[in-house]
């Protein structure tokens, strides 16, 4: 079920009011929004309801047998049971059958053929972003950070619709506290939730489809047959569609959790004003960065040793986060830039007598654009289905320039430099639009929203493709 469509519209038009109604008898309220969650989720496919419900109760087993536990070995194995658990679920999913190839591929490259074949397994969307949050419930119990609720509300915190199958992974404790007692619907920022449905809806059905459709989709799929200006152009396209597609979704979901009376994290803070890598990843997808670095990097030493072991942590977890992303080596590819270009950045800081200079307009342009090109260098090897592919992208940078551009057209770049563009905007203009918009009339508001959504649906491509995330 796809936030933008009319089948979602319906679904929300009717559990919102019975959310408010309900909302008051939380032994009411629970058992709806999961069972509401669980009809969400059933869209894509029924069957798969029962691995989001086994994973509900595989985890809040975990976490009472990890809490009820006084010896620290015991309560380590139920931990390392219950995360090998989730690993076991999301490794079948997601990355048996790239496992499979890898290995046979490994094999004929020495000449050994081994007679196996990868299994076609259908990915259950969103089931890298349930288990993620399911780890962090379990470590978070393990840690003493926070303690485990009752089966009603872990399964409403798991199973909430709104972050359901793209995020942002919503930690325990951001959400769990949130659910112990009724919202109160006089507090709700109507609109604020508005606000960004109404921005998520544009960066998605306009920006992001209309950049896919008219020129993303072609130049990857075929690069050969591109200049390279239309690669080059292609390349930066991508880079706003995926922020795009992403940022609209998440604005979406945090806008829909709002009206239901729920508070999200933010999830992006224009990233592509980033001035260097480690600032970007500040700044995209921040739940994951923050998960990434509290359940990965942190236990794996983080930066408390030399500086070769901060540098392998550094690499492990963005290697780990590029895998995370998707079963295919063009990913853990990508999470390798990242990852070499964050060691890099350590290493100059490390450097003896480092010290870093005041900062300047010249210096942050300057570091922002360098910054970019990385990322967007990245983004060559995330996009592509092989390396065969990412490489023609990159050798035909240079070697068709001069020749026919026809996909570079006027709207691809006025799209470009809206996202782009709309990063640098003074971080008051946002904030300054919700007060302007939540002073109007309620007739007035509804006017706006209307004329809003008759914008969106005229300047969107026919259709609405799935969200990017959707597939992680």
């Amino acid at each position: 079920m796809l936030f933008p469509t009319a089948t979602f519209a319906i679904f929300f038009l009717v559990v919102l009011p019975l959310s408010w109604l309900l909302m008051p008898r939380g032994a009411w309220w629970r058992p709806f929004i999961v069972a509401a969650s669980f009809v969400f989720y059933s869209a894509w496919d029924w069957r798969f309801v029962l691995l989001l419900a086994t994973s509900i109760v595989w985890n809040q087993a975990f976490a009472l047998a990890i809490h009820r536990r006084r010896d620290r070995r015991a309560r380590k194995s139920f931990l390392a049971l219950g995360v090998a658990g989730n690993l076991v679920i999301l490794g079948y999913f997601k990355y048996v059958a790239f496992f499979v190839t890898s290995t046979h591929n490994a094999f004929a490259w020495v000449g050994i053929d081994v007679p196996v074949e990868a299994r076609s397994v259908v990915l259950p969307v969103g089931i890298s972003f349930f288990t993620f949050m399911g780890i962090a419930y379990l470590v978070d119990v393990f840690r003493g950070d926070f303690k485990p609720t009752g089966l009603g509300k872990f399964a409403a915190y798991l199973s909430f619709f709104p972050h359901l199958v793209a995020g942002p992974i919503v930690r325990p404790g951001e959400l769990i506290p949130q659910l112990e007692s009724p919202r109160d619907p006089r507090y709700v920022d109507t609109s604020r939730a508005f606000f960004l449905i109404g921005t998520g809806l544009f960066m998605k059905v306009v920006i992001s489809n209309y950049l896919a459709s008219s020129i993303v989709d072609d130049v990857f799929g075929a690069p050969n047959q591109h200049s390279s200006l239309e690669v080059l152009v292609a390349v930066y396209a991508y880079a706003v569609q995926i922020y795009a597609d992403f940022f609209g979704y998440t604005n979406i979901a945090i806008g829909v959790a709002l009206l239901l009376g729920f508070q999200f994290p933010q999830n992006f803070d224009s990233p592509y004003a980033a001035v260097s890598v480690q600032d970007f990843w500040r700044r995209w997808h921040m739940t994951l960065s923050r998960w990434l670095r509290d359940y990965v990097y942190i236990p794996l030493g983080g930066n408390r040793g030399s500086a070769l072991f901060t540098y392998r942590n550094l690499m492990l977890t963005m290697l780990l986060g590029g895998l995370w992303h998707g079963a295919g080596w063009t990913f853990v590819a990508w999470g390798a830039i990242h990852g070499t270009a964050l060691v890099a950045e350590r290493w100059w800081h490390d450097r003896p007598g480092y010290v870093e200079r005041p900062s300047t307009a010249w210096s942050r342009t300057w570091k922002r654009f360098l910054t970019f090109q990385i990322v967007c260098f990245a983004w060559i090897f995330f996009r592509s289905d092989s390396f065969a592919d990412a490489w023609d992208m990159i050798v035909r940078l240079f070697t068709a320039w001069g020749e026919p551009s026809e996909l570079v057209t006027g709207g691809v770049l006025l799209a470009i430099a809206v996202g782009i563009g709309s990063q640098y905007l003074p971080r008051h203009l946002p904030l300054a639009l919700m007060a302007r918009f939540s002073r109007l009339p309620v007739p007035a508001q509804a006017v706006v929203l209307s004329l809003a959504l008759l914008v969106v649906h005229a300047m969107g491509p026919e259709g609405v493709a799935p969200f990017i995330y959707f597939q992680f």
